[in-house]
């Protein structure tokens, strides 16, 4: 029986490609790939332990906090920009204060949601965390980045969908805190993906034929032939290395793998709903937030979603949304039940 991390802990990088660098890297990677498994894997016992300064009463502005660990293992650090305070020069800490405020203005414009909780809750990233931490994750009350090793992986804050996508697992936290294990496991990965896609498209202003759906563009050095952690759009190509090896995202459930590991998959088939998704999109056109995005929002929130659904209940919910949301005979509910179709969960 796979070990399930505390409620809190979610990191960014699937432990698979750490144990792939652990076993096969050079003595350096390896070195570093062993440290951060170790140091993700002591998380779960603390996951959620930092205190949260004041959040923000005012509607439509958040309250963000950027602190330094300064290369050693604690949280949440030296404070170092606060709300309001211009760049700090230091592009780790400007980077998340600018992904933490994106983030935010993809909840607020786009969905009417006051920060993580609904409620105004302040926005905390630490970076600099550990030396040559290769991760990024949310811990149930905050942000922390590592800097990465600089031969594989660079920092984790350089890009936007990172950020929005380990903050909206906040927001899962708080709404329906799908269990982090197999299909909901896999649902509780894909929302994050999708939140982070539409934080980054929001922020350039794309449409959905301008979007490139892919997570964590950047984050590869040019030592790895890849273009990002995941695509959306072609789940299974968004790397194939000599060392990590090929990406091994479905995108189909005639694909869909069965393990124990990453949790029974959770970072591998969210790549079937994460389809899903961009084939909805795709097929309403224009800004993805403002239609497939609000159905995936509104099925988020919806009660009826238990922390245990399944690809074919979360399939079912959005439906119901769509027609709630835009009527039973529209050209959203069609659209939503031709993505559904298209990658396998409904028939």
């Amino acid at each position: 029986m796979t070990d399930l991390p505390a409620a809190g802990d979610r990191h960014f990088l699937p432990p698979y490609l750490l144990e792939r660098i652990a076993s096969a890297g050079s003595s350096r990677l390896s070195e570093c790939a062993r440290h951060t498994l170790l140091a993700d894997g002591r998380f779960r016992a603390r996951a959620g332990a930092v205190a949260l300064p004041s959040g923000s009463a005012r509607r439509g502005e958040p309250a963000r906090y950027v602190y330094s660990a300064e290369q050693q293992q604690v949280l949440p650090g030296r404070l170092v920009r606060r709300e309001g305070q211009v760049d700090s020069g230091d592009p780790a800490v400007d980077e998340a204060y600018q992904g933490l405020g994106a983030t935010y203005r993809l909840f607020w414009e786009a969905f009417e949601r006051h920060s993580i909780d609904g409620d105004g809750m302040a926005l905390l990233a630490t970076v600099h965390y550990g030396q040559d931490y290769e991760n990024a994750f949310w811990d149930g009350r905050q942000m922390v980045f590592g800097d990465g090793d600089g031969e594989l992986f660079n920092r984790f804050t350089v890009a936007l969908d990172i950020i929005a996508h380990e903050l909206s697992h906040g927001v899962i936290q708080h709404e329906a805190a799908l269990a982090y294990v197999g299909q909901s496991g896999a649902l509780n990965e894909s929302l994050c993906d999708v939140f982070g896609s539409l934080a980054k498209q929001l922020e350039l202003g794309q449409r959905v034929d301008e979007a490139d759906w892919l997570i964590g563009e950047g984050l590869f050095t040019e030592q790895i032939d890849g273009r990002a952690l995941r695509s959306m759009a072609k789940p299974g190509s968004a790397y194939d290395d000599p060392l990590l090896g090929r990406d091994p995202q479905p995108g189909h459930m005639e694909a869909f793998v069965v393990t124990e590991a990453d949790n029974g998959g959770v970072h591998i088939n969210s790549g079937i709903p994460n389809r899903a998704f961009h084939l909805v999109a795709m097929a309403l056109g224009g800004h993805a937030w403002e239609r497939a995005g609000r159905i995936w929002y509104d099925t988020l929130v919806d009660p009826r979603l238990l922390q245990d659904s399944d690809f074919v209940a979360f399939a079912g919910l959005t439906l119901a949304n769509a027609e709630w949301r835009f009527g039973a005979a529209s050209v959203e509910v069609e659209a939503v039940r031709q993505g559904w179709q298209g990658v396998g969960v409904l028939s």
